[in-house]
């Protein structure tokens, strides 16, 4: 079959584990160039390492693909605009851009330090702000200049800030502001060539075993929570099939995919003047019992795996 990425050149941050080092592996397997992102820190975020990075652009290389390893801190903005700089030096041009990098520090709120909140915001939300807005800035240059740009860009979101989960009050809202930040994105770039998608992606990882213990993979056939479930989505949203799909938050896990629709106005009422507040005591209520409640897809319990 035709490798539907060749010749692109994509950034994946957060590749070197994980979901991430999934996406990087299927994008080379599809003959595109992998910028590997990854500081080879901890779950927490804690230390680096550029081992991990290093041996997915090994394991490229040795299937015959190409890639480099990049160790920018993706939630540093003068850094993220480095990096996609050096991409298109050494590769001549950006085509896909895939935010991946994250971490947990889940708390309960009534528990939670504003070092905890602040640090799962920065390289969530802002890690994924900062090369998106770099990319931008360079593919607009591009369209000005009268080049043709056919760009992508794939943000990680995940159940807990579309959908909620108890003990993640940062990372959710982080989530939530990615996916936000997706829809946004998709309405501004559209003009320049340029879509923005994102995954709500449920996979067993590093980041969430934890979350569900004593959960085991089957021992043989097909695994639903095993990480590279989710390449395949993100390969294809890069691909030229996706050119017409933009500003959408896509759940996915194992086999299993589906379209996240968003904030809706719901049941309404309309008095045509001020209210009082003592009038919404019933009127408040009966609008509530009409909406459809907040819940994962199909009403199951919040669960990292979905």
């Amino acid at each position: 079959m035709t490798a539907i990425a060749d010749g692109r050149v994509v950034i994946v941050t957060g590749a070197a584990r994980g979901i991430g080092r999934e996406h990087a592996l299927e994008f080379a397997r599809h003959g595109a160039r992998v910028v590997v992102n990854d500081l080879g820190a901890q779950v927490d975020g804690t230390g680096s390492s550029s081992g991990p990075a290093g041996e997915v652009v090994d394991e490229i290389r040795a299937m015959g693909g190409e890639a480099v390893a990049d160790g920018t801190d993706v939630s540093d903005f003068e850094g993220a605009r480095r990096l996609v700089a050096s991409t298109v030096e050494r590769f001549g041009d950006l085509h896909v851009l895939v935010n991946n990098a994250g971490i947990l520090r889940d708390r309960m709120l009534v528990n939670m330090s504003a070092e905890e909140w602040d640090a799962v915001i920065a390289v969530h939300l802002r890690g994924t702000f900062a090369p998106l807005r770099h990319a931008a800035a360079y593919w607009r240059e591009r369209h000005k200049a009268g080049h043709e740009v056919d760009a992508r860009v794939i943000n990680t979101s995940s159940s807990s800030g579309i959908y909620g989960n108890a003990g993640q009050g940062n990372y959710g809202a982080a989530k939530a502001g990615i996916a936000a930040l997706t829809v946004i994105a998709a309405r501004e770039l559209g003009r320049y060539g340029v879509t923005v998608n994102a995954v709500a992606p449920a996979a067993l990882t590093r980041m969430t075993e934890n979350l569900v213990p004593g959960r085991e993979r089957p021992g043989e056939g097909f695994d639903p929570a095993d990480p590279s479930n989710i390449a395949p989505l993100v390969v294809w949203l890069a691909s030229p099939g996706a050119r017409g799909i933009t500003g959408r938050v896509f759940n996915v896990r194992g086999g299993r995919i589906s379209v996240a629709e968003g904030w809706r106005a719901g049941p309404v009422v309309d008095k045509g003047a001020r209210w009082d507040p003592h009038e919404l005591d019933d009127v408040i209520p009966a609008l509530v019992e009409k909406a459809r409640p907040n819940v994962l897809p199909d009403g199951v319990t919040p669960d990292p795996m979905g």
